[in-house]
């Protein structure tokens, strides 16, 4: 934009702010949008700001260079929003280069109508990809439930042995075991500071252990306490030892 092109610029600015153009200010906005070319964005540019209200009513509107700028921008970037490069066969990287700026610049400055929808994506996932996400337990499209009630229903989960119900105390997921006895502060059984193992066991995935598994462990911890208890009975039946006193 030359001086001249800025003092019609001007011109068009006093139109909505009564401004006094000069040739000093034509020079000042000359220099600031050199490579801002006097176009119909241009003068878009200063439209749009003019139509848009303040923040506070009583403060006056007052276009300058770098809002045109910016707006003129904003206009030609919205005209490529659906941009969509059409390719040619065989061609170079230089030729790529320079029919891409090409058809850019073309759509932005309005001399091409802009694509007036998304292109749609074509064709469907492959069949490696279905057998990933199935592998993972996706099963299809699902539908959309009636209630908030039946979304929420079996799909929150925890990680670690609250992410599944204790076997042992039936504590439910999300809630932390407890123990057997009723007391007048836990009605259902005292909070255990650690899980039950058969719920580790089963949040890792691991098989449960058979009634004579359980039996066997049963025995062998009855076996040590028993083999404790009769170690620390005979420690109290130590006898005394005697003082001997040696002769004078």
């Amino acid at each position: 934009m030359n001086k001249k092109e800025a003092a019609a610029l001007l011109g068009h600015c006093a139109a909505f702010d009564n401004r006094k153009p000069s040739e000093a200010a034509a020079m000042a906005w000359a220099a600031a949008l050199h490579d801002v070319p006097l176009d119909q964005d241009a003068r878009a540019a200063v439209a749009a700001y003019y139509s848009t209200p303040p923040q506070n009513p009583n403060d006056r509107l007052w276009i300058l260079p770098h809002h045109v700028r910016t707006l003129r921008s904003k206009i030609r970037s919205a005209r490529l929003e659906n941009f969509q490069y059409q390719p040619h066969s065989d061609e170079t990287t230089g030729e790529y280069l320079a029919r891409y700026r090409g058809q850019m610049q073309a759509i932005a400055s309005g001399r091409v109508a802009p694509p007036t929808r998304r292109l749609a994506l074509e064709g469907g996932p492959s069949a490696g990809f279905m057998r990933q996400l199935e592998d993972r337990g996706w099963q299809g499209n699902r539908t959309v439930p009636d209630s908030d009630e039946e979304t929420l229903v079996d799909t929150v989960r925890r990680a670690g042995p609250r992410g599944v119900e204790c076997p042992v105390c039936s504590a439910a997921i999300g809630h932390p075991c407890k123990t057997g006895r009723a007391t007048a502060k836990f009605p259902l059984g005292k909070p255990l500071p650690k899980p039950h193992q058969a719920r580790v066991r089963a949040a890792a995935g691991e098989p449960q252990p058979t009634a004579e598994q359980r039996a066997a462990e049963e025995q062998r911890v009855r076996d040590a306490s028993a083999r404790t208890l009769a170690r620390l009975r005979a420690e109290e039946n130590i006898p005394d030892a005697e003082i001997v006193e040696e002769a004078s």
